[in-house]
């Protein structure tokens, strides 16, 4: 191994950068659908090498030192958001004839963008860097602080935070209940490059040692809770959920002449019969912007779903609201959901608070309309964002906590009033992305929400992945991928959870300031040999 990081850290010009991106590419492979944990470990060991042998002339100084480690963290990134992200472009195809020219800047120019987070990951870590594993701890503490960043700088877009990668599977979710998905990160980040260590020695006793107390804590800490922690007795009677998977190409969406058909898939799936003598459905659940119309403008369609639902039945369903503005201007238009009763009456609804931008809204619109540029989904004006999240409350007094589309990403949107929901509620359409690694990640990262939460998930997505997921983040029932059908099952209680968003948040900087007090020492002792 110490031939082997020798010539990565000799590494210079071109190689250096090509090795740079690989490697980033090579962290992708930890996400959904490949989930290759082991991939991390071979990326940020390179990365570790490789920032090991940063070094510019010496008349360069401390800034072009500086540069240089952002560059590298710029490479890595572009090639982990590249290889993890290029899916995106699959969206600017349903309207290719429209959007086809911005395929380059998809696939290409957002990662660019978002690498610049992992170039100040690497200059963070540049600041602590020693050459004992005081340098694991500053690069952890360089990706966490990023991935941190970027859960909300410019609206935000957390998507593949580098802990989701060692979280493939219920045990190792668990972890996120007590420390974030950030927290992951800083630990994960450290752990993965721990075999660096064999490379260079210094260090290395110390480090592996750290590494192996946090693998055994990441594992002990999930076994804990998925075998001795009970989900809390409910006062509540059982409540059974159809979730409705029709698999609605979205080219036929977008098609007026055939929105009534759409809408009538959606009722016949709602009306099958249950499976094996199963309950008949209390709740019928079918995926974001299910109704390809207005459906207020359309008394008719409220009343063929009146017609579909037996007495006591709930539709939960995804539609688009519009709300009348000022006389003589458009209306604003939301991304919602709507409760609808068995007598075609609209008794709960919610909008959608955080929206997608370029796909709900353009930022700075007033710049893009004089390029001519528009939203990927057909909106006059683009959506309006609610003013705030409602739960969505039954006549039975049962509330559902609503995240639509990718707000589920966002652990910070799931606010104090979850603590009243009986569950998660995450409607979805992925029908833009088609069968590419964009919905399998989409569903990991929702499965993530109800560990955290300590509540189930309901999840409906139009073309998959739809599922009931425990609070443990076990899949109880699901259909895959474009396949159509509905899911029967009844929802499990929640377990009250033993960290709220805020101990998670406190917990995350306890472990910041612990990592930087390791790569502080570190360095303070580079000189003295302490390492």
């Amino acid at each position: 191994m110490e031939r082997l990081a020798g010539k990565v850290m000799l590494l210079w010009g071109w190689r250096r950068a090509g090795l740079a991106v690989a490697a980033g590419a090579i962290a992708a492979l930890s996400m959904p659908p490949v989930s290759f944990v082991a991939s991390l470990f071979v990326s940020f060991t390179l990365l570790v090498w490789l920032m090991d042998g940063t070094a510019t002339a010496p008349e360069a100084g401390r800034l072009g030192r500086f540069r240089a480690a952002f560059s590298l963290g710029w490479l890595f990134g572009f090639g982990y958001f590249v290889a993890g992200l290029w899916w995106l472009g699959n969206a600017l195809l349903v309207d290719a004839d429209e959007f086809a020219w911005a395929l380059p800047l998809a696939i290409f120019g957002l990662p660019a963008v978002l690498a610049v987070f992992y170039g100040l990951a690497t200059l963070i870590a540049s600041l602590l860097w020693s050459d004992g594993f005081g340098r694991l701890a500053a690069l952890a503490v360089g990706f966490a602080l990023a991935e941190w960043l970027r859960s909300f700088l410019f609206t935000g877009f957390p998507w593949n935070a580098i802990g989701y990668g060692v979280m493939p599977v219920p045990i190792m979710m668990q972890s996120a209940q007590a420390i974030g998905i950030f927290g992951v990160t800083l630990l994960a980040v450290f752990v993965v490059g721990a075999p660096a260590l064999f490379g260079t020695r210094k260090g290395a006793a110390g480090g592996l040692g750290i590494a192996a107390v946090l693998i055994a804590a990441h594992f002990g800490y999930g076994a804990y809770r998925m075998n001795f922690v009970a989900a809390t007795p409910s006062n509540e009677p059982p409540v059974s959920v159809r979730i409705v998977q029709p698999v609605i190409d979205q080219a036929r969406k977008m098609d007026n002449a055939d929105r009534r058909a759409v809408f009538e898939e959606h009722l016949a799936l709602s009306a099958l019969p249950p499976k094996d003598g199963a309950r008949r459905p209390d709740i019928i659940v079918w995926p974001e912007t299910s109704v390809p119309f207005i459906l207020t403008e359309n008394p008719g369609a409220l009343t063929r779903i009146a017609e579909t639902l037996q007495d006591g039945q709930v539709l939960i369903s995804g539609v688009v609201r519009a709300e009348e503005a000022s006389p003589g201007d458009m209306p604003r238009y939301y991304n919602s959901i709507y409760a609808i009763d068995s007598q075609g009456q609209i008794i709960a609804a919610s909008d959608k608070v955080h929206l997608t931008p370029f796909g709900e809204y353009l930022p700075f619109q007033s710049f893009w309309d004089l390029l001519g540029v528009g939203n990927i989904v057909e909106m006059p004006g683009g959506f309006t964002a609610g003013a705030s999240r409602s739960l969505i409350t039954l006549p039975s007094g049962r509330s559902f906590y609503p995240l639509i589309c990718y707000e589920a990403i966002f652990p910070a949107e799931i606010g104090a009033d979850v603590t009243r929901a009986s569950a998660l509620l995450n409607i979805t359409n992925d029908a833009w992305f088609g069968n590419t690694p964009g919905p399998y990640q989409h569903f990991l990262q929702a499965r993530l929400r109800a560990v955290e939460s300590g509540l189930p998930l309901i999840r409906g997505a139009n073309t998959g992945i739809s599922a009931i997921i425990n609070a443990k983040g076990v899949v109880e029932n699901a259909l895959d991928f474009d396949q159509k059908g509905v899911i029967d099952s009844t929802l499990s209680s929640a377990i009250v959870p033993t960290w709220n968003n805020y101990t998670r948040e406190t917990h995350f900087w306890l472990l910041i300031a612990v990592m930087a007090l390791i790569a502080v020492v570190s360095r303070m002792g580079l000189k003295n040999g302490l390492n």
